[in-house]
């Protein structure tokens, strides 16, 4: 039972960042090792009646009362195994939209960085842009009024 219940910690504690969803993921799972306590024991219990019901008796009357009960605890049995399997499908279930949910918080986390790399970007390369402008200003300003361009001659 331990080991199980070990087991699913790690699927539904991988949860949220918030004390919620922490809170939420550790009663989730209580709940879902209540449900194996119970259907396991339930599995056992009728289990161990039938076991104990099937020997064979004289009486008819007798036989046909424990062959009904034989048929109600097995009955019992088949509910359990189901109602594990339900509980076997819920963890898949969980295993993967945890994951979904911690893949999504990570691409939002990391979307958020990108963003914030464009915009850093982005100012670098307009104060590379103004910088460029006004070095270019400065280098057309000397070029017009520099001395070799008005002595060229082969200048138009």
């Amino acid at each position: 039972m331990n080991k199980g219940g070990a087991g699913m910690g790690g699927i539904a504690g991988g949860g949220g960042p918030t004390a919620a969803a922490a809170a939420a993921a550790a009663q989730k799972q209580k709940s879902l090792l209540q449900r194996v306590d119970t259907d396991i024991g339930n599995l056992v219990d009728s289990f161990g009646y039938i076991v104990n019901v099937a020997r064979v008796n004289d009486p008819p009357v007798r036989n046909s009362q424990e062959s009904f009960m034989m048929e109600v605890r097995a009955s019992r049995m088949v509910q359990a195994a189901e109602s594990l399997l339900k509980l076997v499908s819920e963890l898949k279930q969980t295993a993967i939209f945890s994951g979904f949910a911690s893949l999504n918080d990570h691409v939002d986390k990391r979307t958020e960085e990108f963003n914030k790399l464009e915009e850093n970007s982005n100012v670098i390369l307009a104060r590379i842009g103004e910088e460029a402008a006004a070095s270019l200003k400065e280098l057309e300003s000397h070029y017009y009024s520099s001395t070799l361009r008005t002595s060229n001659p082969h200048q138009p």
